[in-house]
């Protein structure tokens, strides 16, 4: 509380910056790797506080490679390759099937156990 956002680590940094736009209203918020700075007690509260967000009405864009945010945070998945849209479903129906090749090769790859 003391110190400006330049002073405080990155995660803390994204962190302001995320209530700073909260703090605006906006209607749409746009996060790319939202967790990617992020202590793991933040990364853990992340989708609890985009629901939060949703619940009150805002649009939410998230750029995301990890499956297991996607899976507790996403209601649509829309997967881009070269500039183009190859998927767009539901997140249920996109993690339980999914059809276009390279996203199985996608998933495939980063499934794995």
């Amino acid at each position: 509380m003391d110190a400006f956002p330049r002073h405080v680590s990155g995660g803390q940094q994204q962190r302001v910056a995320i209530a700073r736009t909260v703090v605006m209203r906006p209607r749409l918020m746009l996060f790319d790797e939202p967790t990617s700075a992020l202590d793991i007690e933040m990364v853990a509260e992340m989708p609890q506080v985009m629901r939060d967000l949703l619940t009150e009405g805002m649009t939410i864009v998230v750029v995301r490679h990890e499956i297991g945010f996607l899976r507790s945070a996403a209601d649509r998945i829309i997967v881009l390759a070269e500039g183009r849209i190859i998927e767009d479903r539901p997140a249920r129906d996109f993690l339980e099937e999914w059809a276009e090749r390279r996203s199985r090769r996608f998933l495939s790859a980063i499934l794995v156990a």
